[in-house]
């Protein structure tokens, strides 16, 4: 759900020299704690590379990816992390802990696919027959790092003897499951000190911004079956009272906030014209950056149900799906996450992978942008001078519990859409397992900086607060609901 992306990180101020307007990063010394990690990860990448072209091919959707959690848990085992499995109530989801004490710094790990997105790693469109889904949003590279980041964390922790934990959290459902939100309202998250995340993307930035808050639901609708040519009058059509719904939601956008996005799809409109339909279902998202306004306009869209299930004269209940936080981004931690994204870098393309960019480039529908960008690493900007995401992620849950900060990598060709065939392509080879390195990299390197200096944390905390406000009170958006763990079947 995402896109795209939701990189929750600001930087060190850049230092102006010599002429005002042009501002340079300065990267500082790496110290050999820093080198070991970095050299380290370079060394192991053909195994996470690996890893996550198996659970690219796996490619299973949310709530099901049994093989994916499996491959992950046994990895972290293997590394000697304690592993809980089936947390929260969702088979699919654990947490894996290494070491004692304080800190306590978690990272997050995604693992499930997108439907209708299955094709092969190639630059054109290679349908994979009989397969269900496809990682479109890049969550086979998002795991395989957060296990690899983990795991030099557990390692250093190991060697130096330096009080910590560290934690990864196996979050399956992201794409409108929100299985991170189950794990939140279970407390997993009470004695973390600091999360740290990241997203495939089609850029190397790490940015203090925030996303969207969403809410989703099936409406179903229940009508009365007869032949809708002999007997019309006898039918009450479950279908009318979808598109019943629709227009009216339709005719409602103009009279909402503009930045509110609302989008649906009928997933049941009957079986036969013949047969008046007595079953009908449309699924919703609703989303904004104010909670508030979201509860207020999802209110409205349930009204509208109701309405046209009378005005058709049937009957309509409703099932919310996933419901998630916007992400609350923490400037302290996006600070660090920067300097140490600076110090990774970006991503170079072989001639092979330029010519598979160059290839997939061509079929982008939007503004071209230039692939050698994949190497740059975005100017750090602060929530004030960086739009909204459009996209929306059970992260920011997370974000509201613990402080929290991630980052986005070029995983995909520049110019990519997320949850496009393009963006699958891309995660299935070598150009989204390079970018996939410099998260892992990214990541643990910003764990080591708060490890040895805890202040970050104090400042990062009180910041947290004070946005936060002194009289929140965390509430699950979906409620009290059990996870949907067949909303994708």
């Amino acid at each position: 759900m995402k896109t795209q992306f939701l990189t929750a990180v600001l930087l060190l101020p850049l230092l102006a020299i010599a002429q005002p307007k042009a501002k340079k990063a300065v990267t500082p010394a790496i110290d050999s704690d820093k080198q070991t990690i970095l050299a380290d990860l370079d060394k192991r990448f053909p195994e996470y590379a690996g890893i996550s072209k198996q659970i690219w091919d796996f490619a299973e959707l949310g709530y099901q990816e049994e093989k994916s959690a499996a491959l992950l848990v046994e990895q972290l085992k293997k590394e000697g992390f304690d592993v809980k499995t089936g947390v929260a109530g969702i088979p699919t989801a654990f947490v894996a802990t290494y070491g004692s004490g304080k800190p306590v710094i978690g990272i997050l790990g995604e693992y499930d696919a997108l439907p209708g997105l299955a094709t092969e790693a190639k630059p054109d469109f290679t349908p994979i027959q009989g397969q269900k889904g496809g990682h479109g949003c890049g969550h086979n590279l998002f795991g395989t790092a957060s296990v690899a980041a983990a795991t030099e964390v557990k390692d250093w922790l190991k060697k130096s003897g330096h009080s910590g934990t560290i934690r990864i959290y196996g979050c399956p459902a992201e794409e409108g499951g929100s299985g991170k939100v189950y794990m939140v309202r279970e407390g997993l998250f009470k004695d973390v000190d600091v999360v740290l995340h990241w997203h495939p993307g089609a850029q190397n930035a790490a940015d203090a911004s925030t996303s969207l808050a969403n809410k989703n639901a099936k409406f179903r609708f229940k009508g009365i079956a007869a032949h809708a040519a002999a007997s019309p009058e006898r039918g009450r059509s479950a279908l009318d009272g979808v598109e019943s719904m629709n227009y009216m939601v339709n005719m409602m956008r103009e009279h909402i906030p503009s930045d509110t996005r609302i989008h649906y799809v009928i997933t049941r409109g009957g079986e036969a014209p013949n047969v008046v339909p007595a079953f009908a279902e449309v699924y919703y998202y609703a989303r904004h950056k104010d909670r508030d306004i979201l509860q207020s306009v999802w209110k409205r869209i349930e009204n509208a149900a109701e309405g046209a299930a009378k005005g058709t004269g049937t009957q309509v209940e409703w099932e919310v799906l996933g419901g998630v936080y916007n992400l609350l981004p923490n400037v302290t931690l996006a600070e660090v996450m920067h300097q140490n994204l600076q110090t990774v870098g970006g991503i170079k393309y072989t001639s092979e992978e330029t010519a598979f960019a160059q290839k997939i480039s061509t079929t982008f529908n939007g503004p071209k942008v230039p692939i050698e960008s994949a190497a740059e690493v975005k100017d750090f900007r602060t929530a004030s001078e960086t739009t909204t995401s459009s996209a929306s992620t059970d992260v920011g849950d997370v974000s509201w519990v613990v402080p929290t900060v991630g980052l986005s990598t070029a995983t995909w060709v520049p110019g990519s859409s997320a949850h496009s065939w393009q963006s699958t392509a891309a995660s299935g080879m070598s150009i989204g397992q390079k970018g996939m390195l410099v998260a892992a990299k990214t990541i643990a390197l910003t764990a080591l900086d708060l490890y040895k200096t805890p202040t970050l944390i104090e400042k990062a905390t009180a910041e947290w607060n004070q946005k936060r406000g002194a009289d929140f009170k965390y509430e699950a958006l979906l409620g009290d609901r059990k996870p949907a763990l067949d909303y994708r079947k």
